[in-house]
């Protein structure tokens, strides 16, 4: 599972389904990206498409039930893997490598999702 892939998961995750569009909106990304991330996705069994019952053109993103088992392990997986990567650093040097990154992300106008 890539992390772009994750975070669409993530995003899904608190919600009964989304369009691609706002899902792209809120992540930055263009609706091409959501589809091939939800493309691949829907390959694993791990998101569905759903017709919307008003728009014949339109549709809606939700996890499968195996999807949203899923989310919690992985977050639990996340949380897991930055605890031993950063085991070593005291909580002030956490705190400014934080800062340091956060500064980076404005500094670089971030805002969308790596794709691959």
């Amino acid at each position: 599972m890539t992390v772009a892939e994750w975070t669409v998961m993530r995003r899904l995750y608190p919600v009964e389904s989304v369009a691609p569009s706002q899902l792209a909106d809120a992540m930055g990304m263009t609706r091409g990206a959501i589809s091939k991330l939800a493309d691949r996705l829907v390959a694993k069994s791990l998101v569905v498409r759903d017709a919307s019952a008003t728009d014949g053109r339109a549709h809606f993103l939700r996890l499968t039930a195996h999807g949203a088992e899923m989310v919690p392990a992985l977050a639990a997986l996340a949380e897991q893997n930055e605890a031993e990567c950063f085991a070593h650093l005291s909580s002030a040097d956490r705190a400014v490598l934080e800062r340091i990154l956060a500064n980076a992300v404005v500094q670089l106008r971030i805002t969308a999702t790596p794709v691959e």
